[in-house]
């Protein structure tokens, strides 16, 4: 087979058409807008991943799926998983970063709008506009529709948050201005939701005359620039000056004074168990997965059990777990011990529900440890000598990138190049808030091997000393000197 008919291998920020080589494989991102994904769906990756790759499916902080392959994909492949909707039909946007919009989007009791219709109607839109794969493949959008699950704070080029002014749904506009991680922040416009769709490509287009510019002032092989990067040399009014000027008509403004007060994050994990939906007498149930990582058996038979109790459809979360939607109440118990019985747990409070890790030095050459092993290793930990109340999150990075988790987590460990020769690997421990994005730092370096121990007693000294057991982990370790 000619080369040409392979899948590429060369990309750093890999997608399905362009995977990147890693030490354990070759890695491919399957882009799934909102992060839904049939059962059907399902049952064609799992044949993919049996075939070719490593018997297991990992989810990103994106929502998205990536799997690991011992060679690139066939063309054949590739095609078979466009024909299941796995891949766009245009493969020169589908290395665009994953469409973001809540987990519970539709189905959340507390939501003033429906954000899944405006995901399908851009991403058909991208399918039509091939010219639009010059951007950068970390350009990126979210509708956040104002559901409990909110994903507004993720990192994102361009947000759509919903707000109600006067009865009426509207979206405040925010864009991705500030340094590689922050939330995008409120630029002072309000766009009714009948016209998000032109004021998104609007944003966009001008966006793309920008790169097409700075792609031909520069060297061919030069990188797209990322737009945060524009706006940075422009400032906003400038790009929202343009963008009006490409849609014929102002922007309504919004006093930015007038903007709702944002939401605590701590939310972030109430979608794991068993919840009510906005429909009457259906509920929906999030299930923790192990570092985001599941079994081809495991994936197969979540989206078997969503096919018969379910709506037929997985949803994928930006924590790295899973919901299973539309489910009868009658049928909530029975499918909880079908879970259960898959080696699964939909406990916010099991040690695996919280924990965040990167891919570790075996699948990228920034990091310092193997974060996979070592996460692992604690939640097995915890599991056997503690019992939590409160999800703690603890991330794990191996390097001091933090590409899988931006937002600060109430422990985090941060991998370096350790002194000690006979225990080579090691951790910068911290702990809550403090002046760095990682928190208050406890321990300048701390062995691999101990981590485990380490937070073991942690954990243990929070629930022996807090206030009550209503204070959260956060709370109490900013509280100590």
């Amino acid at each position: 087979m000619e080369f040409s008919q392979l899948q590429s291998t060369t990309a750093i920020c890999p997608s399905l058409f362009n995977a990147a080589t890693a030490q354990d494989g070759i890695l491919s991102r399957i882009r799934l807008p909102a992060g839904l994904i049939s059962s059907t769906q399902c049952e064609a990756l799992v044949q993919v991943v049996n075939q070719f790759g490593n018997g297991e499916i990992q989810i990103t902080n994106r929502a998205n799926l990536q799997i690991r392959t011992s060679h690139a994909l066939s063309l054949e492949i590739l095609q078979d998983l466009q024909d299941y909707g796995l891949a766009s039909s245009e493969s020169s946007t589908d290395g665009l970063r994953n469409i973001m919009a809540s987990p519970t989007a539709g189905i959340d009791p507390l939501a003033k709008i429906n954000t899944i219709p405006f995901v399908k109607q851009w991403n058909l839109y991208l399918v039509k506009h091939p010219e639009l794969g010059i951007l950068s493949n970390k350009f990126s959008i979210c509708f956040d529709g104002g559901e409990t699950i909110s994903v507004g704070d993720r990192p994102n080029d361009i947000c759509f948050k919903a707000v109600e002014i006067n009865g009426e749904i509207y979206f405040s506009l925010h864009l991705g201005i500030g340094d590689r991680g922050d939330s995008p922040s409120a630029v002072g416009r309000l766009i009714h939701s009948k016209q998000t769709l032109e004021v998104l490509t609007a944003l966009t287009e001008v966006y793309r005359v920008y790169t097409e510019q700075k792609l031909n002032q520069t060297h061919s092989c030069a990188r797209p620039p990322r737009s945060r990067e524009m706006i940075g040399a422009w400032g906003v009014e400038n790009y929202l000056q343009l963008v009006e000027e490409n849609l014929g008509y102002s922007l309504k403004p919004l006093p930015l004074c007038s903007l709702p007060q944002e939401r605590s994050t701590r939310f972030e994990y109430k979608h794991l168990g068993i919840h009510a939906q906005s429909q009457s007498g259906l509920a929906y149930i999030g299930v923790a997965i192990p570092l985001g990582r599941l079994t081809a058996i495991q994936f197969q038979g979540l989206g078997d059990l969503a096919r018969q109790y379910g709506g037929g459809a997985l949803r994928l979360t930006p924590w790295q777990n899973i919901l299973i939607t539309d489910i009868a109440e009658a049928q909530v118990e029975q499918l909880t011990r079908e879970i259960n019985g898959l080696g699964l747990s939909i406990s916010a409070n099991h040690p695996y529900a919280a924990i965040a890790a990167c891919s570790g030095y075996m699948g990228c050459k920034a990091a310092h440890t193997n974060t996979q092993v070592d996460a692992k290793q604690v939640a097995v930990y915890l599991e056997s000598c503690i019992q939590l109340d409160h999800p703690i999150n603890i991330h794990f990075s191996g390097c001091d990138k933090s590409c899988a988790q931006h937002h600060p987590s109430d422990i985090a460990l941060v991998g370096i190049q350790g002194k000690e020769k006979k225990c080579p690997e090691a951790y910068r421990v911290y702990v809550g808030d403090g002046n760095t994005n990682f928190g208050k730092e406890l321990y300048t370096e701390y062995s691999a091997q101990d981590i485990p121990n380490l937070i073991a007693q942690l954990l243990k000294t929070y629930q022996n000393n807090r206030r009550d057991h209503t204070q959260t982990f956060r709370e109490f370790v900013n509280q100590q000197s």
